[in-house]
């Protein structure tokens, strides 16, 4: 869940922050400039977003969704990575080397920047700053299942 925030720019999402948090956000967001400067950074969705690409999303609307993003939650600290390759989410790629932190899809929550192995961290920004995009799962259908029928009862 997003912590809710009053801000519109990058530096009044940063600036509101808690002293503890900002200090992590601000050494990430300066990470995260140095290592992809192709993807600049906006705000977007209560969000540090850097980067973006066109996404199609569940009403069919087609927005700029950020390629990276960076969020400070309540309890957490949330990197999203949308980014795939091969038909896979690449932070889930990246998981077993990422260090003490939580991956589902293209999200990487930590409660601690010490949680998180920087080195693998920039290898995964740079491969995100080449393929970004959503895996794309369509709505699944309905199907019966056909079942083996035995002798019928009544012979």
């Amino acid at each position: 869940m997003f912590k809710p925030i009053k801000a519109t720019s990058v530096a009044g999402y940063i600036d509101a922050l808690p002293k503890e948090r900002k200090e992590v956000i601000q050494f990430l967001h300066t990470l995260i400039k140095k290592t992809t400067p192709k993807l600049k950074p906006h705000f977007a969705y209560n969000m540090l977003g850097y980067g973006s690409f066109s996404y199609k999303n569940y009403k069919k609307e087609t927005v700029l969704w950020p390629t990276v993003a960076l969020a400070s939650q309540k309890n957490y600290i949330s990197l999203y990575v949308c980014a795939v390759h091969g038909g896979k989410y690449l932070a889930e790629e990246y998981k077993k080397d990422l260090g003490k932190v939580s991956v589902g899809k293209s999200c990487i929550r930590f409660k601690k920047l010490e949680d998180l192995h920087l080195p693998t961290l920039k290898k995964l920004l740079k491969q995100a700053e080449k393929y970004p995009g959503l895996v794309l799962h369509e709505p699944k259908k309905s199907v019966r299942k056909k079942t083996k029928r035995g002798p019928s009862k009544n012979m």
